[in-house]
């Protein structure tokens, strides 16, 4: 929840508005400020303070107690004009609330975070549990002196500057101790593993949620006896439980009070599997006694592996060991592979404004940026520090759909670009049909070239539309023939993208033809080059006026129906609703 304090007319018009734009997330907190601030501290995830900067650090400072735990704090001037992240920048998330602050009030986020500022992603902010001399390693980081990565497997982290260095994998027997003992390492060091290995004064260590933990119960266990036990197992196998992703069992105790309240004290998913998928996973220690009970003769074992995605069993099936009383839970575990990401990200038709959030968070996550020259060019001053960017040319779309692939099959994050929507005409066919379940995929969508071209001529697009490429390079013609011809006889708008090339000057004119044996002479078709670029060129013409010279490959032809009418310079498809054709009669 996010609690919202003002002292002043103009802060509570403010506040308000942002009260009215997130109706489930805010609290409003009425009466004396400091009384307010003071309950909205002890009761909210976040603040959102209308109040001077200053009056809010002195309301704040006896109520701060660790950065932990503490709530993230915005302060918003009293014009409106600025959402400062005053407290808890990355642990409170008040970075990325003053950016959403900042878009509700139209007002510009203040975010002096130092790795927000130089674009360095923090260590806190990695997606990762983070344990160890946090300020420290960040610092090294941050002035450019050498940080060793090491990693007991490679996983899709965000990418980190050229001062941190990979510097192999940590040893898998003896203990990681003080960086002396490992040579080559530099002072400050960044460790990512599940292991609890001993962290010294200028070591982090990220947790990947690398395990998957099997529980069974019997019916009535408690909390405490599977928390407990799942604990006792993680720090005897010395392992860390923030790298514990998930616990699993069986369908039947889906609903077990002490299973899913372990589930709840880990803070992590309770996946639950049917007997028979379980019963066929080959485990070490079946027994007769959960074959009885739920179907299957092994729970915990079996849970894990399924779980673990086929990963390493690490900890084999053991019982909680209660004092005066027959055990009542087992568990075991699974180290999981890592999966690596790929996220198929559409840039839209060329206008940074068009360029989507998401897909601009997608971009600032990749550790791995593959694309066509042309359009890294368009995104390069988006990308974090460390970025590695794989590009070439026109004509090798399979091979970049091939690389981003085997990228994140090494464990790499990985963006593979395209314009408009990567899912239309784009990359994400090509990569997809690439790709087995090892790896995680991401789609972002993107405003396309054909909506680009729409808005710019008006609503071309009001009923129902179809786009057809006119390249028969991958298509033969016979189909894109048969394609166009049933588009013209179902009297739908259609959008011609690739419509003319200089090896391909033929089709346009014969595709135009197809739908002159359905529509009439003076059809509206709307022709747009560069959509949305400063560059772009627009122009409305008719089936018969259209002139295939003037178009290229950057080009969008857009042929109405037989409804579709020039209106006030604009193409529009009627929607066809009942009152509109009322209200011409």
């Amino acid at each position: 929840m996010i609690g919202l304090i003002s002292a002043t007319a103009a802060g509570a018009a403010a506040r308000d508005r942002l009260a009215t734009a997130w109706p489930g997330r805010t609290r409003v907190y009425d009466g004396p400020v400091r009384e307010a601030v003071e309950r909205a501290f002890a009761e909210c995830e976040q603040l959102v303070c209308f109040l001077a900067t200053g009056a809010t650090v002195r309301l704040l400072a006896p109520l701060l107690a660790d950065k932990a735990t503490d709530p993230g704090v915005v302060c918003v001037d009293e014009a409106g004009r600025y959402a400062v992240s005053l407290l808890g920048g990355h642990g409170g998330g008040a970075n990325s609330l003053a950016t959403e602050v900042g878009s509700v009030l139209a007002a510009t986020p203040v975010i002096t975070t130092a790795t927000d500022a130089t674009g360095i992603p923090g260590l806190d902010t990695l997606g990762l549990p983070v344990e160890g001399a946090v300020a420290t390693v960040t610092r090294a980081i941050l002035d450019g002196a050498p940080v060793t990565l090491r990693a007991d497997a490679v996983w899709p982290l965000p990418p980190l500057p050229p001062n941190v260095r990979p510097g192999g994998p940590l040893p898998s027997e003896q203990p990681v101790s003080a960086p002396a003992a490992t040579s080559g390492d530099s002072a400050a060091r960044l460790l990512v593993t599940d292991r609890t290995v001993p962290l010294g004064p200028t070591d982090v260590a990220l947790r990947p949620p690398s395990l998957a933990v099997g529980v069974g119960a019997s019916r009535g266990a408690g909390v405490d006896e599977v928390y407990g036990l799942v604990l006792d197992v993680l720090r005897d196998a010395g392992l860390s439980a923030l790298s514990v992703a998930e616990l699993a069992t069986v369908d039947a105790k889906a609903d077990e009070p002490g299973i899913v309240g372990a589930a709840a004290a880990f803070g992590v998913p309770l996946r639950t599997y049917p007997a028979d998928v379980l019963a066929a996973i080959v485990v070490p220690n079946p027994s007769d006694a959960p074959l009885a009970a739920v179907g299957t003769p092994s729970v915990a074992e079996a849970a894990a592996l399924a779980a673990g995605r086929g990963g390493e069993l690490l900890v084999p099936k053991r019982k909680s060991s209660p004092a005066g009383r027959p055990a009542m839970a087992t568990c075991a575990v699974v180290r999981r592979a890592p999966r690596g990401r790929l996220a198929v990200v559409g840039l839209g038709p060329g206008a940074r404004d068009l360029l989507t959030p998401r897909a601009t968070a997608e971009l600032r996550r990749a550790s791995v940026l593959v694309g066509l020259d042309q359009y890294v060019d368009q995104i390069r001053d988006l990308l974090r520090p460390g970025t590695r960017v794989l590009e070439s040319g026109l004509g090798r779309e399979e091979e970049r759909a091939r690389t981003a692939v085997t990228e994140a099959q090494a464990g790499h994050a990985v963006a593979l670009i395209g314009s408009g929507d990567a899912g239309v005409y784009a990359m994400a066919s090509p990569a997809l049909a690439e790709t087995a379940d090892d790896i995680e995929v991401v789609g972002v969508p993107g405003v396309t070239a054909a909506l680009a071209a729409a808005a710019i001529l008006g609503a071309p697009l009001g009923h129902d539309h179809v786009s057809i490429s006119l390249s028969d390079l991958h298509t033969p013609w016979e189909v894109i023939e048969r394609r166009v011809r049933a588009a013209a006889e179902a009297d739908i708008v259609v959008t011609f993208y690739n419509p003319r090339s200089r090896g391909r000057d033929w089709q346009l004119p014969k595709a135009l033809a197809l739908l002159a044996e359905h529509r009439t002479a003076t059809t509206p078709v709307g022709v747009v080059r560069n959509a949305s670029r400063p560059d772009g060129t627009s122009h409305l013409t008719t089936l018969a006026r259209l002139d295939p010279a003037t178009v290229d490959m950057m080009t969008v032809v857009t042929v109405g129906n037989t409804a579709t009418r020039e209106i006030a310079g604009r193409m529009v498809t009627p929607r066809g609703y009942r009152w509109q054709s009322e209200g011409a009669r």
